[in-house]
């Protein structure tokens, strides 16, 4: 996600009809400045690589 080029606007309008939660265009762009900064704050994150064997994560099934 560090290249911008994720369409945020778009994912916000789906999720906003998936979650059934009205925002305002106020709401909507508020919500963008701040999964972006969400974003760039976790890209390091991402970006750090793991050994070959190690999983990121446990996964947990029912």
């Amino acid at each position: 996600m560090s290249d911008n080029t994720f369409d945020w606007p778009t994912y916000i309008r789906l999720m906003e009809q998936l979650l059934a939660v009205p925002l305002n265009d106020e709401r909507r762009a508020e919500l963008e400045v701040q999964l972006t900064r969400i974003a760039a704050m976790a890209q390091p994150l991402m970006a750090f690589p793991l050994p070959h064997r190690q999983e990121g994560a446990g996964e947990y099934r029912l």
